[in-house]
This record gives structure tokens, sequence and C-alpha cells, in this order.
């Protein structure tokens, strides 16, 4: 039998062509094993119907066992040359030839080192898209802080606004300075507003993107 392993083959057929060779063999020899047997007993009634025959049932086994070890010999001789030329004609792939699934290896060739790189940077993308959305975690949680600030400041203009608008209707004239004071708090509280708005649209565009 042959010893070269044909790996490639048997990835190809989905057995090994030597373990096939091994069945081919086995099943021949069994049916040559079989025929001497039928050969032996088609002998022995031949002898028992010739009168006085003297040959024994014995002196028939051991010519058939004679006879049996002529033909294996040659039979392994014939399987011998059967084998090498299935092996190499029939069962073999040429080494020029890629399977399907190999062919990718030919157009993407890695070594091991390069492999290595790979895993490493993979790796490395990994982690990154492990701080990205623990970093996408914190800007949701910053986004609904804000929000609630937000709502609080809204609140305070509205406060502001209104007493604004009761000191304009009891023409409170002593409170001038007051309302100035108010009105530029106020405006101060509006930038902030504004300010604060844009910082939360900026961090749902940067989540969106995320």
């Amino acid at each position: 039998m042959s010893v070269d392993p044909m790996a490639y083959e048997a990835q190809f057929f989905g057995f090994t062509p030597q373990t096939c060779m091994l069945r081919l063999y086995i099943a021949f020899q069994d049916y040559l094993f079989e025929m001497m047997l039928v050969v032996e007993g088609v002998i022995l009634k031949k002898l028992d119907a010739i009168p006085g025959c003297q040959i024994s049932p014995s002196q028939i086994r051991k010519c058939t066992e004679k006879f049996l070890l002529f033909m294996k010999d040659h039979f392994d001789k014939l399987f011998g040359r059967m084998e090498e030329v299935l092996l190499q004609l029939v069962l073999n792939i040429p080494r020029n030839v890629l399977l399907p699934e190999d062919r990718v290896h030919e157009q993407y060739p890695y070594g091991k080192e390069e492999f290595q790189a790979l895993q490493e940077e993979l790796q490395q993308l990994q982690q990154q898209c492990r701080a990205e959305a623990a970093a996408g975690e914190a800007l949701r949680a910053e986004l609904e802080e804000q929000k609630a600030v937000t709502a609080e400041l809204e609140k305070i203009l509205q406060w502001f606004d209104g007493l604004e608008n009761i000191c304009r209707e009891h023409g409170i004239s002593n409170f001038k300075e007051s309302l100035a004071f108010l009105t530029q708090n106020s405006k101060k509280l509006q930038d902030a507003l504004k300010d604060v708005k844009e910082k939360s649209k900026k961090m749902e565009q940067h989540e969106q993107l995320l």
C-alpha cells in the first residue's frame, strides 16, 4: 500500500484513497477465498461420484491451499499494479490543481507572521469597539443629564419672563435696575441654554455615528 498520506485527495473525496484500495483488496481477496471453497466442494462431489477413488478430502484440501497461495501471490502482484494506476491516475489530484474552497488562499496568500499580525490587528479593533461602546454609553448618560438641566433652565427663564411682565404691567419703576439686572441674567441664562442645546445636539449626532 502507498505511504503517501494524500491528505488533499482525502479532502476532496471524503475518504483516503488508501482506504478505498484496502477495501477493494479485502473484497477481492474474500471473493477469491469463497471461490476456492466452491471449487473445492465441486471437486469433492466429483470424486465421490468416481468408484474406488483413492484421493482423500485432506489431499484435496492441501491441493486447494497450494493453489490458493499460488492465486493469492499472482493476485497481490496484479493488485499492486492496479493500485499504482488508480492512485496515480484516478484517485490523484495534480499538484497544480486547487479545490474551490482553497482558491481564496491563492488570491490572498498569508504567511505565519502576516497571520499573527492580522490577529493582533483584530484584537486591537475589538478593543476599540468595546471602548467606543463604553464611550457611547457615557455620552448617552451625559445627554440625559443635559436634557434634565435644559428643562430646569427653561423653567427658570419662564419664571424670569413672568416676573418681567408683571413689573411692566404694574409700572413699578423703582424696580428698573432690578429688572435690568434680571434681564441681563435672563440673557445669560438664554445663552447658557443655547450652548447646552448645541452641545446636546452634537452629542446626539456623535451617538448616531457610533
